[in-house]
């Protein structure tokens, strides 16, 4: 059910990602054309926008689940952020009966691990940046968008908050399957490597992430990012009571 939920969601967002452009450019002509009906738009010869569309999704269509899962995994980790605090300090109660908050969290909680699974796993299938396996499990060895920190080259250091965020995640989920009962404080110690998570997570986003790289999801991803420091600051206050 989750797997469905976490498909479906990357599914409607890689159609927005794949049509907006074209479906924002055709009806801007409609608009023009028909408040000024002297104006004559020439036929433009070429393939239709349907066979576009299709050739595009054919070549492109790793990018575009990759951006997708990317977008629907940002969106899930501030999600879990916040029912997670609200879970500790009790305000979730006042909204979802307590089985039905955990039940809530949890279910969060595997669907963003789906979609960083395909947001990695889609990696593989792109011809134009070209991950191998060893790149997308081991932190350091892409050459995608290396930079420097304080003048010192560190490789890709963006790509590899992301595979360092993903173990940091698996970490949490393989405790939360076996340790809730058995050892319930170590695995609540564990879960705050999901503000670690959070941080890499916002940092490997904001700088190699597409579409948060400018416009409103970038403001978007800044506020989300200013919101659950918040949160985390207000929790970690409160890290006795674990």
């Amino acid at each position: 059910m989750v797997k469905r939920i976490s498909l479906i969601l990357i599914g409607i967002a890689s159609l927005f990602l794949l049509g907006f452009g074209n479906v924002s450019a055709l009806s801007f002509g409609y608009m023009a054309s028909s408040s000024n009906p002297d104006i004559i738009v020439p036929a433009v010869q070429g393939p239709s926008v349907q066979s576009n569309l299709k050739n595009r999704a054919k070549t492109a269509w790793p990018w575009y689940v990759t951006r997708a899962s990317g977008i629907v995994a940002a969106v899930l980790l501030f999600m879990l952020i916040v029912s997670g605090v609200g879970l500790i300090t009790g305000y979730t109660f006042k909204f979802l009966e307590p089985l039905n908050a955990w039940a809530a969290h949890r279910a969060m909680g595997l669907a963003f691990f789906v979609a960083l699974i395909i947001h990695g796993g889609s990696l593989l299938f792109d011809t134009y940046i070209k991950f191998n396996v060893a790149q997308i499990f081991l932190p350091f060895l892409s050459n995608y968008r290396t930079t420097t920190l304080f003048h010192h080259p560190v490789g890709s250091l963006y790509v590899a908050l992301g595979i360092i965020a993903f173990y940091f995640v698996l970490a949490i989920v393989l405790s939360s399957l076996f340790w809730i009962n058995k050892k319930p404080y170590q695995w609540k110690s564990l879960h705050f490597l999901a503000y670690l998570v959070f941080i890499f997570v916002f940092i490997h986003a904001l700088y190699i992430g597409t579409d948060f790289a400018h416009g409103i999801f970038r403001v978007l991803w800044i506020i989300f990012g200013i919101t659950t420091a918040l949160l985390i600051i207000y929790r970690l206050s409160r890290a006795r009571s674990i």
